[in-house]
């Protein structure tokens, strides 16, 4: 059978359909923290020299240094559900952060923008979520923030209560590593009152970067008069004589009732500034809270969820107040003589070693620190006073096991399968028991394994990791008892 001969044109009209059938190439997105860059401008008197920097940065793609790059915890949540932006080829987003009122400014570049299946994410949308009001539509109007709001802060804290002054000795550098010169630097901690329009301001201001820098972080109600802003400023004066005020860092703290006539204080949030971190701030704005906390005789300050970085410089305060607290250093001394009598692995019960109540009573109405902070700081209490430590490390650890077994598994240390048990939380109320696995996250149970090889596996694990900790905070409390004031513990 012949076939019927096609004539050119049909040739021609088949190749341009096959032309037109093909495949789309499938968007895979980008994910945010692999597009956004975020700065912080860091300098005070050098204000009009790092406007010129800015000009720079956005007019000639700038190569700020990496030490005024801010380093969110998490930019893709803030992004569709999956953490990625799609529509776009070639994405580079440059956001710049104002030091002096927190406005930003945010320089969008890309390629091209295309459909291609999953839709085209609206950046001005997303990143409004993030900075809100203080995301400025272009850089002009930014960079006129730098000239109009050099007083914000200033104007902010003027009707807050100055609580306390500082010396500051050390120099921070701006963002072109300038060293400020300024003829005298303190830092200035004011406490502001929610329900005012300034302490608003101010803090509608800081909300985008507590967002970004503090792991699941929400806004407080900042209209609220039971909460309280406590800000550590840094007051400069110019080399032309004027007083400048830098803000350093943050704490929001809740004023609770506490039957029957009482309060309590509730550190919500805590954020220092990232070009000032691991210089002593945290340690400095916890300091100021106690004294807070002592000074009204409230019945105990308590924090909200504390991550393992802060929880770290809370134990190592709250322990180096402890040694110095000397209504209980007989208690402690009773009981490191305790673990110095023998291997408590010879004997049938192995003592849990708590503190008594009436010396758990004596620190919450002296130091303001709650029982389970408390518990906290004494096992690190005990492993400084056993000297020669490595001597008595096998019944430490035996002390530290016999506690983590009994937080977990109850008083049956050989009960197996998943439990959970109520107990005490920071405030008193009742809560599962929790512990913090690593990479900062927090799981709301100990899920234990049914297998009891596994099980002992994993609460071997978390004996260990708890020596670990208290390891490290008592070689830093040690050489801040003894009087180097150069150990930072943020």
């Amino acid at each position: 059978m012949g076939q019927k001969q096609r004539g050119n044109s049909d040739v021609d009209n088949e190749v341009k359909k096959r032309r037109r059938v093909g495949f789309s190439v499938i968007d895979d997105g980008v994910e945010a923290k692999d597009c956004i860059t975020i700065y912080l401008g860091l300098d005070l008197a050098n204000q009009f020299l790092l406007m010129f920097v800015y000009v720079a940065a956005i007019k000639e793609e700038f190569d700020a240094p990496e030490s005024s790059v801010i380093h969110p915890v998490d930019l893709n949540n803030f992004f569709n559900d999956d953490g990625k932006i799609y529509g776009y080829e070639g994405l580079k987003i440059t956001i710049w952060v104002s030091s002096i009122s927190f406005y930003s400014y945010a320089d969008i570049a890309f390629l091209s923008s295309s459909d291609r299946g999953k839709g085209i994410t609206d950046l001005k949308s997303a990143l409004q979520t993030i900075f809100a009001e203080t995301l400025v539509d272009s850089k002009d109007e930014f960079l006129q923030k730098f000239m109009v709001d050099n007083d914000f802060v200033r104007t902010n804290i003027s009707e807050g209560e100055v609580l306390k002054h500082k010396a500051f000795k050390q120099k921070i550098c701006d963002s072109n590593q300038h060293t400020d010169s300024s003829a005298s630097n303190v830092e200035v901690v004011v406490r502001l009152v929610g329900g005012n329009m300034a302490t608003g301001q101010l803090y509608s201001h800081l909300i985008p970067l507590t967002l970004l820098l503090v792991d699941g972080s929400s806004p407080i109600d900042v209209t609220d008069s039971q909460w309280e802003m406590y800000v550590v400023c840094q007051k400069t004066t110019d080399q032309q004589g004027e007083i400048q005020y830098g803000l350093i860092g943050f704490s929001a703290v809740y004023r609770f009732y506490h039957y029957p006539d009482d309060s309590r204080l509730r550190l919500s949030q805590i954020l220092v500034l990232p070009p000032y971190q691991h210089k002593g701030y945290g340690r400095f704005l916890l300091e100021v809270l106690y004294d807070v906390a002592i000074a009204e005789n409230v019945f105990d300050l308590t924090v909200e969820e504390p991550l393992d970085h802060f929880q770290h410089v809370r134990t190592c305060v709250d322990t180096l107040r402890l040694l110095r607290f000397d209504p209980i250093q007989n208690v402690v001394t009773k009981a490191v003589s305790l673990l110095k009598q023998g291997k408590l692995s010879k004997k049938t019960h192995c003592p849990r070693l708590l503190p008594p109540l009436s010396a758990v009573e004596d620190v919450r109405k002296s130091l303001k620190i709650n029982k389970q902070q408390f518990l906290q700081c004494w096992e690190v209490l005990i492993y400084i006073g056993l000297n020669p430590v490595d001597k008595y490390t096998e019944n430490f650890v035996s002390i530290i096991s016999n506690r983590v077994k009994y937080d977990i598994l109850g008083k049956d240390s050989g009960t197996s399968g998943k439990q959970l048990f109520d107990v005490p939380s920071d405030d008193q109320e009742m809560s599962f028991v929790m512990f913090r696995s690593e990479a900062n996250e927090a799981s709301n149970t100990v899920q234990m394994d049914d297998n009891l090889a596994n099980q002992e596996e994993q609460l071997q694990k978390l004996v260990q990791e708890r020596v670990n900790q208290i390891k490290l905070i008592a070689e830093k409390v040690t050489l801040l008892h003894l009087g180097n004031k150069g150990v930072a513990v943020d």
